[in-house]
């Protein structure tokens, strides 16, 4: 387990101190010492940190610097790198025990309460499977130099306090190709040249969350490779503005709706951008190369992306979960705007507002559940979330952010979506009377019940709240990649074998047997458990956050 940082706010205060974390205000001035080419609706975008259409992106960003600043939440913002000897931010993390995993759930969920979707914790994800796989690398081939760049890769990010994009998803093309057989090979992202001083890439990510708001972008690959796909079969580091490297984005949140009037819609302060990232023979030098699709390299492009699913998928079930915390709240204002005070005393709001909470706290669970079975890599030593949960709790969220929209929708009624406009709270012609027929219960002013519903709006029902559905579906995966990992791990052979056993059958096992090939572990042992009385996550202070 992490080393516990102090419980008071003096000892965390001076913890903080002494580690090199930018505060938010120092994380803008960053972005604006970089140059990236950055377009956005047409046009060149000549500073990120001053772009108003991007201003809700760096907005979410700098919380998370700042948040790892704050006394407050220091136990699940900050770590322990036993491995470096130094406190270094959560998000940049390489996990040293279960309890590491459950702090940092409890970190991205705090942070996605304020933000929406935090997305600096994929660079958690990847460095913790950057990790494993230059492990094993070095393994395979009786080698230390994987394992070396890697960590020296990680004192540069901890050190630096970097932001993180994750350049994955590539733009793929004929999905029913393999990369090398694409009709256009900038599909995906490929090594064009390799020379004494590094490689050269070329291709398109299509997908990169945050991408202009980053420091540096890790470009990983999308897909298990073969040896025909060598050259695809590509990780690396790339600084956001090295020469070659183009990133086409569109707007963070909702940035230009009516700045002028009352309080701020939740995406107007808070959101992410997404954007496509076209690399035109890029230069890596050898220092930020991971592997480049030599021969004996390709066949571990699996173990990547294996792992970066899986760590990512047991961070999204936080996010999500910090994301239901803000309907359940929005939605017990609306009961209470509505009329109904206690929504617990009326079934038909009770019945939803628990359906929303079992939703939310049941995929949370899973995440929590895979936590504590979490276990070391056998070879890099860092902790692995168990990844049948992982993969069930990521499901669920996938399948049910729907459903949490319906249940939220459920209990405010139709003012949702049927509104006035904002400026009709402004027009002398209209607003007095709409403040009289538009209110329901007197003790909470009409502007109050409307601020509420207008929250749930720009959550569920508008552009910004599309993007959490379907970010919330494919992020990570897509339902179908994640129920194929949980067919793969699911001991389904240890209840055959329960089965046959009560049967009387006395079948032995047979590992060419289809059903039966996957057994239970067993979840008593010391490795990935924790001994009894052996506390796996940090007691938090109280309170949590400052009023």
């Amino acid at each position: 387990m992490n080393a516990p940082l102090p419980s008071d706010a003096t000892a965390n205060a001076a913890a903080i101190t002494a580690t090199p974390t930018m505060s938010g205000a120092d994380y803008r001035e960053s972005l604006r010492r970089r140059k990236p080419v950055v377009w956005l609706d047409g046009r060149r975008v000549e500073s990120v940190a001053d772009e108003p259409a991007l201003a809700p992106g760096v907005n979410a960003l700098a919380y998370t610097y700042d948040f790892a600043r704050d006394a407050a939440v220091a136990p699940v913002a900050l770590a322990t790198q036993a491995r470096r000897g130094k406190v270094v931010p959560r998000m940049l993390h390489v996990n040293e025990s279960a309890g590491d995993l459950l702090n940092k759930l409890e970190a991205v969920r705090l942070l996605c309460q304020e933000t929406g979707c935090a997305q600096r914790y994929l660079a958690h994800d990847a460095l913790n499977a950057l990790a494993q796989v230059s492990a094993r690398l070095d393994d395979a081939k009786g080698t230390t130099e994987h394992r070396a760049r890697f960590d020296a890769y990680l004192a540069h990010v901890q050190d630096g306090d970097l932001a993180l994009g994750i350049a994955m998803t590539d733009a793929k093309g004929d999905r029913s190709r393999k990369p090398h057989q694409q009709a256009h090979p900038d599909s995906y992202v490929h090594v064009v040249e390799r020379n004494a001083r590094g490689i050269v890439i070329s291709g398109a990510k299509a997908i990169v969350t945050g991408a202009p708001l980053m420091h540096e972008l890790l470009v990983m690959p999308s897909r298990n490779m073969g040896p025909e796909d060598a050259d695809f079969a590509v990780c690396c580091a790339v600084p956001v503005d090295a020469p070659g490297l183009t990133m086409v984005t569109r707007p963070a949140g909702r940035p230009g709706e009516k700045l002028e009037h009352g309080s701020a819609l939740f995406s107007r302060k808070y959101g992410q951008p997404t954007a496509v990232c076209v690399f035109d023979r890029v230069e890596v030098p050898w220092e930020r190369v991971f592997y480049a699709g030599h021969p004996d390299e390709v066949e571990h492009s699996q173990v990547l992306t294996y792992s970066y699913a899986t760590h990512h998928r047991h961070s999204c079930i936080a996010a999500r979960a910090g994301f239901g915390d803000l309907l359940i709240g929005a939605g017990a204002l609306m009961c209470e705007a509505n009329g109904f005070p206690d929504p617990g005393a009326v079934s038909s709001l009770r019945e939803p507002m628990v359906e929303l909470i079992k939703i939310v706290e049941g995929f949370y669970a899973c995440g929590v559940a895979a936590s504590v079975y979490g276990t070391p890599d056998p070879l890099a030593g860092n902790f692995m979330p168990e990844p049948v949960y992982a993969n069930i709790g990521k499901l669920l969220l996938a399948t049910q952010i729907y459903d949490m929209h319906r249940l939220a929708h459920e209990v405010s009624g139709g003012l949702v979506v049927a509104l006035p406009g904002p400026d009709e709270d402004h027009n002398p012609a209209t607003a007095a009377t709409l403040s009289e027929v538009l209110r329901a219960n007197p003790a909470v002013p009409y502007d109050k019940r409307i601020e509420a519903a207008r929250f749930i709006e720009d959550l569920t029902a508008s552009y910004q709240g599309g993007w959490y559905s379907v970010i919330s579906l494919h992020g990570g995966g897509s339902p179908a990649a994640m129920k194929q990992e949980i067919w793969r791990h699911y001991p389904v052979g240890s209840k055959v074998e329960l089965v046959e056993r009560l049967l009387g059958r006395g079948v032995l096992h047979d590992e060419a047997r289809a059903i039966t090939r996957n057994r239970q572990p067993g979840r008593c042992c010391d490795q990935g458990c924790s001994a009894p009385g052996q506390a796996v996550m940090v007691e938090m202070p109280s309170p949590v956050r400052k009023a």
